[in-house]
């Protein structure tokens, strides 16, 4: 079995940190990681940031969402060096299409050759901008709404809710939108004081969303204690 602690394990600081968190990898997720995706953990593992990368669990979550709503035009929101971009152009068809968001193209220059090396790069539309003006651009021509069928938001946590009353109109009715780093380490279930000063803003942040959306008649959810935490959301109006 792979050894998870040496291979870019890149799991949170305080969900799941135990033995069985390295069983559930080494038993369920790391043997059937596609080499490309197996490649780009361990290149990002070697990265200062690295516990930006989307974990390997929550990834095989993603993938399988991808297969159950049959996505052929999907959208993301913060690539960093792109392992669930990669995984969403290995899962979804070959004619289909990745509208990926990042501010930074230099950390998805990282994981580019990986990609280019599996041959799904022509999936990829890699736009290197802020994502609130590139969603209200795609939401300016009327056929965008509702025509994704899949989308994926890590990105900055502040604007999580803004992501999600744009996300809400472009995919459609039945798509599946999913939200990265939603228990934030663990730090949404402490009291504030135990909090360390420079998370607690983030903290907040991702308490006021999941509290926004656990009301969102929109959407039915599902919040998932994989990685960092995903809320996965269904839209069904």
């Amino acid at each position: 079995m792979e050894n998870t602690k040496k291979q870019g394990n890149l799991a949170n600081p305080l969900i799941l940190q135990s033995e069985l968190y390295e069983y559930i990898l080494a038993t369920s997720v790391y043997p059937r990681e596609p080499e490309p995706l197996k490649e780009l953990r361990k290149a990002t593992a070697t990265q200062p940031l690295a516990h930006f990368g989307t974990s390997p669990d929550a990834g095989q979550l993603i993938a399988m969402f991808l297969k159950i709503v049959n996505a052929k035009k999907t959208i993301e929101v913060g690539v960093f060096t792109g392992y669930s971009l990669l995984l969403t152009a290995l899962t979804i068809p070959d004619d289909g299409k990745i509208t990926a968001i990042d501010v930074d193209r230099t950390k998805y220059e990282i994981g580019l050759p990986i990609i280019q090396k599996a041959g799904v790069e022509h999936k990829i539309n890699f736009i290197e901008s802020q994502a609130l003006p590139v969603l209200d651009e795609l939401l300016q021509d009327p056929k965008n709404e509702g025509s994704f069928d899949f989308a994926f938001v890590d990105a900055d946590k502040v604007n999580y809710w803004n992501y999600h009353e744009r996300m809400t109109k472009l995919v459609k009715v039945g798509g599946i939108i999913i939200y990265d780093n939603t228990l934030w380490g663990g730090y949404v279930a402490l009291s504030e004081e135990d909090v360390p000063e420079k998370k607690r803003a983030w903290r907040q942040s991702t308490i006021e969303f999941n509290n926004s959306i656990s009301s969102d008649s929109r959407v039915e959810i599902s919040h998932a204690s994989v990685g960092d935490g995903v809320l996965i959301c269904r839209r069904i109006c």
